[in-house]
Protein backbone atom coordinates (compact mmCIF):
# COMPACT_ATOMS: atom_id res chain seq x y z
CA UNK A 1 0.00 0.00 0.00
CA UNK A 2 1.29 3.43 -0.95
CA UNK A 3 -0.61 6.70 -1.29
CA UNK A 4 -0.47 10.47 -0.86
CA UNK A 5 -3.14 12.53 0.85
CA UNK A 6 -3.51 16.10 2.09
CA UNK A 7 -2.64 16.42 5.78
CA UNK A 8 -5.83 18.30 6.70
CA UNK A 9 -8.01 15.79 4.85
CA UNK A 10 -6.25 12.91 6.63
CA UNK A 11 -6.61 14.57 10.03
CA UNK A 12 -10.30 15.34 9.42
CA UNK A 13 -10.99 11.75 8.36
CA UNK A 14 -9.38 10.37 11.51
CA UNK A 15 -11.55 12.74 13.57
CA UNK A 16 -14.66 11.39 11.83
CA UNK A 17 -13.91 7.75 12.71
CA UNK A 18 -12.48 8.44 16.19
CA UNK A 19 -15.74 7.53 17.99
CA UNK A 20 -15.35 3.95 16.77
CA UNK A 21 -11.95 3.51 18.42
CA UNK A 22 -12.34 1.78 21.76
CA UNK A 23 -10.56 3.38 24.74
CA UNK A 24 -11.59 0.65 27.20
CA UNK A 25 -10.30 -2.57 25.71
CA UNK A 26 -7.38 -4.90 26.13
CA UNK A 27 -7.63 -5.79 22.43
CA UNK A 28 -5.32 -3.44 20.46
CA UNK A 29 -7.21 -4.14 17.23
CA UNK A 30 -10.35 -2.40 18.61
CA UNK A 31 -8.44 0.79 19.40
CA UNK A 32 -6.93 0.84 15.92
CA UNK A 33 -7.97 2.19 12.54
CA UNK A 34 -8.18 0.01 9.43
CA UNK A 35 -6.83 1.79 6.34
CA UNK A 36 -7.55 0.57 2.84
CA UNK A 37 -6.27 2.18 -0.34
CA UNK A 38 -8.56 1.47 -3.26
CA UNK A 39 -8.87 3.17 -6.67
CA UNK A 40 -8.82 6.92 -5.83
CA UNK A 41 -9.82 6.78 -2.16
CA UNK A 42 -8.43 5.96 1.25
CA UNK A 43 -11.13 4.19 3.28
CA UNK A 44 -11.07 4.35 7.09
CA UNK A 45 -12.79 1.75 9.29
CA UNK A 46 -13.07 1.72 13.09
CA UNK A 47 -15.18 -0.37 15.46
CA UNK A 48 -15.51 -1.10 19.17
CA UNK A 49 -18.14 -3.79 18.39
CA UNK A 50 -20.90 -1.38 19.51
CA UNK A 51 -20.18 1.43 17.07
CA UNK A 52 -18.76 0.94 13.56
CA UNK A 53 -17.73 3.82 11.30
CA UNK A 54 -16.63 3.87 7.67
CA UNK A 55 -15.38 7.01 5.94
CA UNK A 56 -13.65 7.59 2.60
CA UNK A 57 -11.38 10.43 1.52
CA UNK A 58 -9.90 11.31 -1.84
CA UNK A 59 -6.23 10.33 -2.18
CA UNK A 60 -3.61 9.68 -4.84
CA UNK A 61 -3.23 5.90 -4.78
CA UNK A 62 0.05 4.50 -6.10
CA UNK A 63 -0.45 0.98 -4.75
CA UNK A 64 -3.63 -0.52 -3.34
CA UNK A 65 -3.62 -2.44 -0.06
CA UNK A 66 -4.72 -2.41 3.56
CA UNK A 67 -3.18 -2.10 7.01
CA UNK A 68 -4.16 -1.45 10.64
CA UNK A 69 -2.45 1.16 12.83
CA UNK A 70 -2.90 2.36 16.44
CA UNK A 71 -5.70 4.91 16.13
CA UNK A 72 -4.94 7.55 18.78
CA UNK A 73 -1.20 7.58 18.13
CA UNK A 74 -1.69 7.84 14.37
CA UNK A 75 -4.18 10.72 14.82
CA UNK A 76 -1.81 12.59 17.15
CA UNK A 77 1.09 12.17 14.72
CA UNK A 78 -0.96 13.46 11.79
CA UNK A 79 -2.12 16.51 13.79
CA UNK A 80 1.50 17.40 14.51
CA UNK A 81 2.60 17.29 10.88
CA UNK A 82 3.18 20.42 8.75
CA UNK A 83 0.35 21.49 6.43
CA UNK A 84 1.57 19.57 3.42
CA UNK A 85 1.00 16.34 1.53
CA UNK A 86 1.41 13.15 3.57
CA UNK A 87 2.70 9.90 2.07
CA UNK A 88 1.70 6.60 3.68
CA UNK A 89 3.61 3.50 2.67
CA UNK A 90 3.24 -0.02 4.06
CA UNK A 91 6.61 -1.79 4.39
CA UNK A 92 7.78 -5.01 6.02
CA UNK A 93 8.62 -2.98 9.13
CA UNK A 94 5.31 -1.13 9.40
CA UNK A 95 3.60 1.99 8.06
CA UNK A 96 5.93 4.80 7.02
CA UNK A 97 4.44 8.28 7.44
CA UNK A 98 6.29 10.94 5.43
CA UNK A 99 5.58 14.68 5.37
CA UNK A 100 8.25 17.11 4.16
CA UNK A 101 11.24 16.44 6.45
CA UNK A 102 9.23 14.39 9.00
CA UNK A 103 9.22 10.60 9.02
CA UNK A 104 7.49 8.16 11.38
CA UNK A 105 7.36 4.38 11.36
CA UNK A 106 4.30 2.82 13.00
CA UNK A 107 4.03 -0.85 13.90
CA UNK A 108 0.98 -2.33 12.21
CA UNK A 109 -1.46 -5.17 12.81
CA UNK A 110 -2.74 -7.75 10.35
CA UNK A 111 -5.81 -6.32 8.51
CA UNK A 112 -7.32 -9.82 8.27
CA UNK A 113 -7.67 -9.79 12.08
CA UNK A 114 -9.80 -6.63 12.00
CA UNK A 115 -13.53 -7.28 12.66
CA UNK A 116 -15.68 -7.38 9.54
CA UNK A 117 -17.65 -4.21 8.96
CA UNK A 118 -21.36 -4.91 9.66
CA UNK A 119 -23.77 -5.16 6.77
CA UNK A 120 -26.11 -2.16 6.75
CA UNK A 121 -29.43 -3.89 6.06
CA UNK A 122 -31.77 -0.90 6.15
CA UNK A 123 -35.47 -1.61 6.54
CA UNK A 124 -36.82 1.88 7.25
CA UNK A 125 -35.30 5.17 6.16
CA UNK A 126 -35.74 8.91 6.60
CA UNK A 127 -33.68 11.77 5.20
CA UNK A 128 -33.47 15.39 6.31
CA UNK A 129 -31.12 18.35 6.06
CA UNK A 130 -28.15 18.06 8.39
CA UNK A 131 -28.75 21.52 9.87
CA UNK A 132 -32.30 20.54 10.85
CA UNK A 133 -31.20 17.20 12.30
CA UNK A 134 -28.28 18.72 14.21
CA UNK A 135 -30.47 21.49 15.66
CA UNK A 136 -33.00 18.94 16.95
CA UNK A 137 -30.28 16.86 18.58
CA UNK A 138 -28.76 19.82 20.41
CA UNK A 139 -32.15 20.77 21.85
CA UNK A 140 -32.75 17.44 23.60
CA UNK A 141 -29.46 15.75 24.46
CA UNK A 142 -28.84 17.87 27.58
CA UNK A 143 -31.80 15.99 29.13
CA UNK A 144 -30.33 12.54 28.42
CA UNK A 145 -29.56 10.56 31.58
CA UNK A 146 -25.99 9.62 32.53
CA UNK A 147 -27.23 6.79 34.77
CA UNK A 148 -26.22 3.52 33.07
CA UNK A 149 -28.52 1.51 35.38
CA UNK A 150 -31.49 2.67 33.28
CA UNK A 151 -30.17 2.17 29.77
CA UNK A 152 -33.26 3.46 27.94
CA UNK A 153 -32.85 6.89 29.55
CA UNK A 154 -29.29 7.19 28.22
CA UNK A 155 -30.79 7.38 24.76
CA UNK A 156 -33.01 9.69 22.74
CA UNK A 157 -36.39 8.34 21.70
CA UNK A 158 -36.75 8.97 17.97
CA UNK A 159 -40.29 8.63 16.70
CA UNK A 160 -41.60 9.18 13.17
CA UNK A 161 -45.29 9.11 12.33
CA UNK A 162 -46.22 10.27 8.88
CA UNK A 163 -44.09 13.30 8.05
CA UNK A 164 -43.53 14.30 11.68
CA UNK A 165 -40.21 13.57 13.38
CA UNK A 166 -40.10 13.76 17.17
CA UNK A 167 -37.09 13.44 19.49
CA UNK A 168 -37.56 12.94 23.24
CA UNK A 169 -35.06 12.80 26.11
CA UNK A 170 -35.49 12.59 29.88
CA UNK A 171 -33.35 11.93 32.93
CA UNK A 172 -36.39 11.71 35.27
CA UNK A 173 -35.81 15.29 36.48
CA UNK A 174 -36.54 17.00 33.18
CA UNK A 175 -38.07 16.20 29.82
CA UNK A 176 -37.22 17.68 26.42
CA UNK A 177 -39.30 17.20 23.27
CA UNK A 178 -38.62 18.66 19.83
CA UNK A 179 -40.68 18.15 16.69
CA UNK A 180 -40.03 18.88 13.05
CA UNK A 181 -41.57 18.14 9.65
CA UNK A 182 -39.99 15.85 7.07
CA UNK A 183 -40.18 16.63 3.36
CA UNK A 184 -40.90 12.97 2.66
CA UNK A 185 -42.66 10.58 5.04
CA UNK A 186 -41.26 7.04 5.36
CA UNK A 187 -43.39 4.11 4.24
CA UNK A 188 -43.64 2.85 7.82
CA UNK A 189 -43.65 4.48 11.26
CA UNK A 190 -40.29 4.43 13.07
CA UNK A 191 -39.73 4.20 16.83
CA UNK A 192 -36.26 3.57 18.22
CA UNK A 193 -33.94 4.59 21.04
CA UNK A 194 -30.60 6.04 19.90
CA UNK A 195 -27.65 6.36 22.30
CA UNK A 196 -27.42 10.03 23.28
CA UNK A 197 -23.64 10.23 22.91
CA UNK A 198 -23.91 8.89 19.37
CA UNK A 199 -26.36 11.61 18.39
CA UNK A 200 -24.05 14.23 19.93
CA UNK A 201 -21.25 12.85 17.78
CA UNK A 202 -23.38 12.95 14.63
CA UNK A 203 -24.32 16.58 15.35
CA UNK A 204 -20.62 17.42 15.74
CA UNK A 205 -19.59 15.77 12.47
CA UNK A 206 -22.23 16.86 9.97
CA UNK A 207 -22.04 20.14 8.08
CA UNK A 208 -25.03 22.31 7.26
CA UNK A 209 -24.79 21.61 3.52
CA UNK A 210 -25.22 17.85 3.93
CA UNK A 211 -28.22 15.57 4.12
CA UNK A 212 -28.45 12.93 6.84
CA UNK A 213 -30.20 9.61 6.26
CA UNK A 214 -31.31 7.52 9.23
CA UNK A 215 -32.03 3.85 8.67
CA UNK A 216 -33.29 1.12 10.99
CA UNK A 217 -32.02 -2.43 10.73
CA UNK A 218 -32.93 -5.47 12.81
CA UNK A 219 -30.86 -4.36 15.81
CA UNK A 220 -28.91 -1.46 14.32
CA UNK A 221 -29.31 2.20 13.50
CA UNK A 222 -27.53 3.41 10.37
CA UNK A 223 -26.60 7.05 9.76
CA UNK A 224 -25.35 8.06 6.33
CA UNK A 225 -23.93 11.49 5.48
CA UNK A 226 -21.30 12.76 3.06
CA UNK A 227 -18.75 9.93 2.64
CA UNK A 228 -19.53 8.43 6.03
CA UNK A 229 -21.45 5.39 7.22
CA UNK A 230 -22.08 5.34 10.98
CA UNK A 231 -23.63 2.21 12.50
CA UNK A 232 -24.60 1.74 16.15
CA UNK A 233 -26.65 -0.74 18.13
CA UNK A 234 -30.16 0.20 19.20
CA UNK A 235 -30.89 0.57 22.88
CA UNK A 236 -33.33 -2.25 23.61
CA UNK A 237 -36.34 -1.73 25.86
CA UNK A 238 -39.49 0.35 26.10
CA UNK A 239 -39.17 4.10 26.48
CA UNK A 240 -41.20 5.39 29.47
CA UNK A 241 -44.62 6.92 28.90
CA UNK A 242 -43.40 10.51 29.05
CA UNK A 243 -46.77 11.90 28.00
CA UNK A 244 -48.24 10.82 31.34
CA UNK A 245 -46.14 13.35 33.29
CA UNK A 246 -47.06 16.36 31.15
CA UNK A 247 -49.51 18.53 33.13
CA UNK A 248 -52.80 19.24 31.43
CA UNK A 249 -53.78 22.26 33.56
CA UNK A 250 -51.89 25.49 34.21
CA UNK A 251 -52.55 28.21 36.78
CA UNK A 252 -49.87 30.64 35.65
CA UNK A 253 -48.56 31.48 32.19
CA UNK A 254 -45.93 34.00 31.15
CA UNK A 255 -44.51 35.10 27.80
CA UNK A 256 -41.12 36.81 27.88
CA UNK A 257 -38.26 37.69 25.57
CA UNK A 258 -36.02 34.63 25.38
CA UNK A 259 -32.84 36.72 25.18
CA UNK A 260 -33.83 38.97 28.10
CA UNK A 261 -34.84 36.05 30.32
CA UNK A 262 -31.73 34.04 29.45
CA UNK A 263 -29.42 36.97 30.19
CA UNK A 264 -31.09 37.61 33.54
CA UNK A 265 -30.90 33.93 34.54
CA UNK A 266 -27.21 33.81 33.62
CA UNK A 267 -26.48 36.84 35.81
CA UNK A 268 -28.42 35.64 38.82
CA UNK A 269 -27.00 32.11 38.49
CA UNK A 270 -23.53 33.54 39.13
CA UNK A 271 -24.42 33.68 42.83
CA UNK A 272 -25.95 30.19 42.89
CA UNK A 273 -23.86 27.24 43.97
CA UNK A 274 -24.52 23.65 42.85
CA UNK A 275 -27.52 23.03 45.10
CA UNK A 276 -28.78 26.63 45.28
CA UNK A 277 -32.11 27.02 43.45
CA UNK A 278 -33.19 30.05 41.48
CA UNK A 279 -36.49 31.53 42.64
CA UNK A 280 -38.92 32.73 39.98
CA UNK A 281 -41.67 35.06 41.20
CA UNK A 282 -44.46 35.70 38.68
CA UNK A 283 -46.73 38.71 39.19
CA UNK A 284 -49.68 39.31 36.89
CA UNK A 285 -50.31 42.61 38.69
CA UNK A 286 -46.86 44.03 37.91
CA UNK A 287 -46.43 42.01 34.68
CA UNK A 288 -42.92 41.05 35.79
CA UNK A 289 -40.85 37.99 36.56
CA UNK A 290 -38.40 38.39 39.42
CA UNK A 291 -35.46 35.97 39.38
CA UNK A 292 -33.51 35.73 42.63
CA UNK A 293 -30.88 33.64 44.34
CA UNK A 294 -29.32 33.54 47.77
CA UNK A 295 -26.37 31.45 48.88
CA UNK A 296 -25.82 31.70 52.62
CA UNK A 297 -22.63 33.57 53.56
CA UNK A 298 -21.72 34.01 49.87
CA UNK A 299 -24.01 36.32 47.89
CA UNK A 300 -27.54 37.11 46.87
CA UNK A 301 -29.02 38.71 43.77
CA UNK A 302 -32.32 39.53 42.12
CA UNK A 303 -33.54 41.01 38.85
CA UNK A 304 -36.94 41.82 37.37
CA UNK A 305 -37.83 41.50 33.71
CA UNK A 306 -41.07 42.42 31.90
CA UNK A 307 -43.44 39.66 30.81
CA UNK A 308 -47.03 39.07 29.72
CA UNK A 309 -48.41 37.14 32.70
CA UNK A 310 -51.83 35.60 33.22
CA UNK A 311 -53.12 33.71 36.24
CA UNK A 312 -52.37 33.55 39.95
CA UNK A 313 -49.12 34.86 41.46
CA UNK A 314 -46.53 32.11 41.74
CA UNK A 315 -43.18 31.55 43.46
CA UNK A 316 -41.31 28.50 42.19
CA UNK A 317 -37.69 27.30 42.40
CA UNK A 318 -35.56 25.48 39.83
CA UNK A 319 -32.09 24.02 39.49
CA UNK A 320 -30.28 26.87 37.74
CA UNK A 321 -28.39 24.61 35.30
CA UNK A 322 -31.58 22.86 34.22
CA UNK A 323 -33.26 26.18 33.48
CA UNK A 324 -30.21 27.42 31.56
CA UNK A 325 -30.15 24.22 29.47
CA UNK A 326 -33.81 24.70 28.58
CA UNK A 327 -33.51 28.37 27.69
CA UNK A 328 -30.36 27.79 25.64
CA UNK A 329 -32.31 25.31 23.50
CA UNK A 330 -35.02 27.85 22.62
CA UNK A 331 -34.29 29.76 19.43
CA UNK A 332 -37.54 31.71 19.08
CA UNK A 333 -37.71 35.37 20.09
CA UNK A 334 -40.19 34.64 22.87
CA UNK A 335 -40.56 31.83 25.39
CA UNK A 336 -43.74 30.63 27.07
CA UNK A 337 -43.64 29.52 30.71
CA UNK A 338 -46.43 27.39 32.22
CA UNK A 339 -46.94 26.06 35.75
CA UNK A 340 -49.60 24.91 38.19
CA UNK A 341 -48.06 25.23 41.66
CA UNK A 342 -44.63 25.61 43.27
CA UNK A 343 -44.51 21.83 43.81
CA UNK A 344 -45.35 20.75 40.27
CA UNK A 345 -43.19 20.91 37.11
CA UNK A 346 -42.51 24.09 35.21
CA UNK A 347 -42.67 24.08 31.43
CA UNK A 348 -40.82 26.14 28.82
CA UNK A 349 -42.15 26.24 25.25
CA UNK A 350 -41.24 28.00 22.04
CA UNK A 351 -43.63 30.66 20.75
CA UNK A 352 -44.15 30.27 17.02
CA UNK A 353 -44.07 27.50 14.43
CA UNK A 354 -41.04 25.58 15.76
CA UNK A 355 -42.10 23.23 18.54
CA UNK A 356 -39.85 22.69 21.52
CA UNK A 357 -41.13 21.57 24.92
CA UNK A 358 -38.99 21.48 28.05
CA UNK A 359 -40.28 20.33 31.45
CA UNK A 360 -38.23 20.49 34.63
CA UNK A 361 -39.08 19.44 38.16
CA UNK A 362 -39.15 22.21 40.77
CA UNK A 363 -36.86 22.60 43.77
CA UNK A 364 -38.43 23.33 47.13
CA UNK A 365 -37.80 26.92 48.22
CA UNK A 366 -38.34 28.71 51.53
CA UNK A 367 -41.28 31.06 51.81
CA UNK A 368 -40.49 34.76 51.59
Amino acid sequence: MKLTIEKNRLSHSLGVVAKGMSSRTTLPILSSVHLEAQQSSLVFHTTDLEVSISHSAEALIEQEGATVVPGRLFADIVKSLPDAAVTLEQTNEGLRVLCMDCEFLLKTLNPSDFPLFPQADTQKLISLPAAQFSSMIKKVTKAVSKDESRAVLTGVFLNVEGAELQMVATDSYRLAIVESKLDLAPEEAISLIVPGDILDEIARLVTSEETVSVGEGENQIIFTFSNTLFITRKIEGNYPNYKAIIPVEKNCTAVASTAVLLSAVKRIALTAQVHTPLRFSFSSEDQTIEISSQTQDVARAKEKIPAQIEGAPLDIGFNHQYILDGLNAIDTKEVLFEAQTSLKPGILKTVGEDYFFYLTMPVRIEAN
